[in-house]
This record gives C-alpha cells, sequence and structure tokens, in this order.
C-alpha cells in the first residue's frame, strides 16, 4: 500500500459515500492497495451433503477459473502446486505454459504459491510431519518442488498450509517431536525460497480437517516457528500467512496479530479475506459481511504496521456465483478499508485517546468513520 497526506485528504472529496465501480477502481489504484482471488474462489464447491457441488455446470479448468477472477476486476492470483502438476505429483511445463500464457492475455499477475499437501489420501497422517519417514520425505520434495513452481510462474512467495499435519486424539502424536519435524522441514523450505528470493510463510488453522489441533493451531505459534527458523537460516525470509476467518475460529482479535508479528520480527507475507463466525468452523464466506469494527480494526493495523502485500480472497462460496461473489468481496473490502484509511488519517486523535485507557474515548474517535462513512 501507499499511504500519503495528499491521498488521505481526498477520502472526504473524491472517495466520499460509498465506493463502487469506477471510483472503486480508483481507489484502489490510488493507496496501491494489491488485491488478489485464490483461484479456488472462482470455482464450484461441494461438501459432504452434495458431494457432486451446487453448480455441476460450472467449466472448472484453470484457464476458465483465471478469466472469471479477471471479470471479477482481480489483479492477482494465488495457486495451488498441483495446477501443475500430474497425476504423479511430477511437474507438467505444458500446464505452466498454459497458465502463464492466459496469466499475460489477462492480465493477472501469478501472487502466492500454496502448496498442497493436504487432499490426497497419501497425506492423511500427516505431511512434513508424517511418522513415516518416507512419505514425509516425499512431502518435503513437494514443498521443494512447489519453490520451483512459484519461482517459474513469477510468484512473489511460497506458503504452506498444513491441513493434514496435527492430530485428533490425545495421546495420538508426541507433539514435541511433531513439532521438530515441522520446524526441521520449514528450514529447508525456507533456505530453497530464500535462494530463489521469494518469501515463505506458514499460515495457521485451529483445526479442520483436523478434529483435534493442527501443528500450527494459532498464528501465535506460527510466529514462533517463523522466528526459531529465522534463526537457523540468517535473516527474516520466513513469516505468517494470515487468514482472517482462521483468526475468528479461536477469536483472537486479528489486528493484534499483525503487531505481534512486528514486534517478534517476523513478516507478514500474504493475507486471506473471507468471514467466519466466532468459535465456528472456517466458513470461508464473502469479506466484510462479519463484524464491520472488528475488520476495520484489522486493516487499520495493516495500514499502521506498514504490510504492503497481497489481499488474497479465500472464500468457498457454495450457493453464490462465484464472479459475483469475488466481486462483492472486493467491493465491500474496499469500503471497509477505507474506513480503516480515514481513521487512519486521524491517527494522532487516536493515539491520544488510546492513551487514556478510556474505552468510550476511542470509540468518539472512530465511531462516525466507521457507522457513516
Amino acid at each position: 500500500m501507499k499511504v500519503t497526506k495528499a491521498a488521505l485528504k481526498k477520502l472526504g472529496v473524491e472517495y466520499r459515500g460509498y465506493l463502487d465501480g469506477e471510483k472503486l477502481d480508483r481507489f484502489f489504484k490510488e493507496f496501491r492497495i494489491k488485491f488478489a482471488a485464490g483461484y479456488w474462489a472462482a470455482g464450484g464447491f461441494a461438501d459432504r451433503f452434495a458431494t457432486g457441488g451446487y453448480d455441476p455446470g460450472l467449466d472448472e479448468s484453470i484457464t476458465a477459473r483465471l478469466e472469471r477472477v479477471a471479470e471479477a476486476k482481480i489483479k492477482g492470483v494465488e495457486v495451488h502446486d498441483t495446477v501443475f502438476t500430474d497425476a504423479k505429483n511430477r511437474i507438467d511445463k505444458n500446464k505452466i505454459a498454459l497458465v502463464k500464457a492466459a496469466l499475460a492475455r489477462l492480465g493477472l499477475e501469478a501472487t502466492n504459491m500454496n502448496t498442497n499437501l493436504f487432499s490426497d489420501a497419501k497425506w492423511k497422517l500427516g505431511g512434513i510431519t508424517n511418522a513415516n519417514k518416507s512419505i514425509r520425505d516425499d512431502a518435503l520434495a513437494i514443498a521443494l518442488q512447489s519453490v520451483d513452481i512459484a519461482g517459474e510462474i513469477g510468484c512473489k512467495s511460497v506458503a504452506l498450509w498444513p491441513g493434514s499435519d496435527g492430530w485428533d486424539y490425545n495421546f495420538e502424536v508426541n507433539y514435541g517431536q511433531q513439532l521438530d519435524r515441522f520446524v526441521d522441514g520449514c528450514i529447508a523450505i525456507n533456505k530453497k525460497a530464500k535462494s530463489l528470493r521469494l518469501r515463505f510463510g506458514i499460515e495457521a488453522k485451529l483445526h479442520e480437517p483436523r478434529e483435534g489441533n493442527m501443528v500450527v493451531p494459532t498464528t501465535h505459534l506460527a510466529i514462533l516457528v517463523a522466528r526459531m527458523v529465522n534463526e537457523a537460516c540468517g535473516g527474516d525470509n520466513m513469516g505468517v500467512a494470515v487468514d482472517y476467518g482462521h483468526e475468528q475460529m479461536y477469536a483472537v482479535e486479528p489486528a493484534s496479530m499483525l503487531y505481534v508479528a512486528r514486534k517478534a520480527g517476523v513478516p507478514v507475507v500474504n493475507f486471506h479475506l473471507n468471514n467466519a463466525k466466532l468459535h465456528s468452523n472456517d466458513e470461508d464466506r464473502i469479506a466484510g459481511t462479519g463484524d464491520i469494527w472488528r475488520l476495520t480494526d484489522f486493516c487499520y493495523a495493516a495500514i499502521d504496521t506498514g504490510y504492503n502485500g497481497w489481499f488474497g480472497e479465500d472464500q468457498f462460496t457454495y450457493r453464490t456465483d462465484p464472479v459475483k461473489s469475488m466481486a462483492l468481496s472486493r467491493e465491500l473490502f474496499g469500503n471497509i478499508m477505507k474506513k480503516a484509511l480515514l481513521i487512519y488519517a486521524h491517527k494522532d486523535l487516536l493515539e491520544a485517546a488510546q492513551a487514556t485507557g478510556d474505552a468510550i474515548a476511542t470509540i468518539e474517535v472512530v465511531k462516525k468513520h466507521i457507522i457513516a462513512e
């Protein structure tokens, strides 16, 4: 993002009122807000009640999905390594060429490469923490290959969401041993990413698909792991990817995590935007449809901590049109980000109110920007 005094002054003039259409486009350009969507958000969705999906006629090809992302006026796209591999997890050069051509044609930028170590039954007992060394080694090889693909596609970062790594029952795993394996795997991935000048981030989640816990259930632990890895590798290449809905699962204040990461010297590599109910599962609903105060606070924290990466949609809109859903997320997020910028324009007043320790004083500063704007 780029936040200047001149741009902030335009909020009450050029960007007054609700943002949509061309005005929304100008707003994103003015503040250089980089907005992306996971290619999966442009597809159809199935669950255990409708295993054939809710839109079985939808074209699920990667090119069709990329076209839908572009149709939603989104400039960046996140992908999974499996988009570029065959059934045996080997790189398919033809798939890479196909996607690169589509990205160029549609004016899209590949932003983040997500490593899929969760959707194959092979990983049911874990990926890089699997008790079986052979499977663990295979998982690490795929993660390292994912870094290579990221470099080839032009991504700026590579991410690991360890969906299969964790436990479902007490005493199922040796917690210390599993954490050791996870840290060791991350060290290897980070070294490879660093050699290709790619950021590496891990994404925490409380549970699901694991019923008990995932190996990094909270952003707090993800930050600690990243710090340990960076100490082993030198520098600060490894960071965290913060998924807004995942934070809702354990009802932490998402904004606070950005300050914890900064204090720990750990970069925030990527954001996933969506919405979920507190203490619930990861519904991945349209961003901006939940608590506006909380999301505005989160956006303010992103501005205040100097985040300069992509804001990426990670949403599963089962029963709504994917293009309209992605576009609506972008629109609602833009309007909430405007609220955060309006508050940031009065940062001195907010910090003076915060210094009193009086919640009423802080609410008085922000209330009109959140409710009226």
